[in-house]
């Protein structure tokens, strides 16, 4: 019988997914994609074919635990699979820490593993668990693997790895981790030379930046958490470490106090006191939302100018992400502050959001290029599923956890 792979990329209230028929050759055939995000008060569910069609429109009463949630979304997503019968799921997990470097099949002990990570990211980690334990609970045989945004940046150079801290911090696991590197993988994948000196900059609710060369990651600004780096949509980015001690010490502010202020009330949302959501802010006549697109345009230039130092140069700047490639207006203002270097964008090419918006003369490319983390995810869970078949061809028929 056919067999198909359904991604699941699981953020704190939504989950976008994609579903593939395996083909000959383990090739990968998309059926469907989609999302379901949960609010307060309903479920909406979305399906669309490979052609971007809608399939299915679905809005039900919210759901309130994660098990009823991945039943819907499996009996939504599986009649649309024809003959193929469902083998596997990947996972997109946030933090692999020191032990996770590359794609994994869960069982119990992978599971509690992970979940002891969970103070690293916390504003993302549990979101990506709970599909697996509610999978575990309605499909105890369906296996999972878990495909990890830390393992792009596994073997990043000692230089931009370590923090200057003690060496026996690093042993505790305490080093530079790197995030979003499914989608960075994918931008990596896209390239027609992995010669070439590449900034990607992976711009939405949450970003980063990473530096590739030779299809690997040089270095990013994301580091032991996804709180460092860029400033955010809710979350500071770098900031003075020092701070935290004074919060503590002169303002009494407790851990959790300190982890609500940095996770949930800066960024945008803390500089302009409006909205997290750019499209807002750049529709507002306010200062305050001027003064956050300002810092956080001014932020990213900066951060694309360090990432070409760490390779001696760039080659190819590319802009993905929610922001990165659906925001003309942020891509110009990012670009304007780099034409020391060099850059020069084409206008007319940017606002039409062409795939290349820089003009002949600029002395590297500028290219938008939407990702797509669920491709990676279905690709690192097929070769993983096919050696875990190749070891053991019984091991489709066992219950992973």
């Amino acid at each position: 019988m056919p067999q198909a792979i359904l991604a699941l990329n699981a953020g704190s209230s939504s989950i976008k997914f994609a579903a593939y028929r395996v083909g000959t050759g383990s090739e990968l055939t998309l059926a469907c994609k989609g999302s379901l995000d949960r609010h307060a008060r309903e479920a909406k569910l979305i399906v669309k074919d490979a052609a971007s069609t809608v399939l299915q429109e679905h809005t039900s009463e919210s759901v309130d635990s994660s098990s009823a949630l991945t039943t819907l979304l499996l009996g939504r997503i599986e009649p649309l699979l024809g003959d193929a019968e469902l083998a596997a799921v990947g996972h997109r997990v946030v933090h692999g820490g020191p032990t996770f470097s590359a794609p994994v099949l869960v069982d119990s002990a992978v599971l509690q593993a992970l979940d002891a990570l969970t103070p690293l990211a916390p504003l993302h980690q549990p979101g990506c668990l709970d599909p697996i334990r509610s999978l575990i609970s309605v499909r105890p045989r369906l296996l999972q693997v878990a495909c990890f945004d830390t393992a792009f940046h596994h073997d990043l150079p000692p230089t931009y790895r370590r923090f200057p801290l003690p060496a026996e911090f690093e042993a505790d696991g305490i080093r530079r981790y790197g995030f979003h590197g499914l989608s960075f993988e994918y931008i990596a994948r896209s390239l027609d030379s992995v010669e070439a000196r590449v900034v990607v900059a992976h711009l939405g609710s949450g970003s980063s930046l990473c530096a590739i060369r030779n299809g690997k990651s040089v270095n990013t600004t994301m580091s032991l958490t996804p709180l460092d780096g860029l400033m955010m949509a809710t979350r500071s980015g770098a900031i003075d470490p020092g701070l935290v001690l004074y919060l503590q010490q002169t303002k009494n502010m407790s851990a959790s106090e300190i982890e609500e202020l940095l996770y949930h009330r800066s960024g945008l949302i803390g500089l302009s006191g409006i909205s997290s959501d750019m499209r807002i802010l750049l529709a507002s006549d306010d200062l305050k939302a001027k003064e956050a697109i300002d810092q956080f345009c001014a932020c990213v230039a900066e951060q694309i100018a360090a990432m070409a130092t760490c390779m001696s140069g760039v080659d190819l700047l590319v802009f993905t992400g929610g922001i990165g490639e659906n925001s003309p207006e942020i891509r110009k203002q990012i670009c304007a502050r780099l034409n020391w270097l060099g850059l020069r964008i084409d206008d007319e090419a940017n606002m039409r959001g062409h795939n290349s918006i820089s003009t002949r003369e600029s002395r590297f490319a500028v290219r938008v290029i939407p990702t797509d983390e669920e491709s990676v995810i279905a690709m690192q869970t097929r070769d993983i599923i096919d050696r875990a078949n190749l070891e053991d061809p019984n091991r489709i028929a066992k219950n992973p956890a």
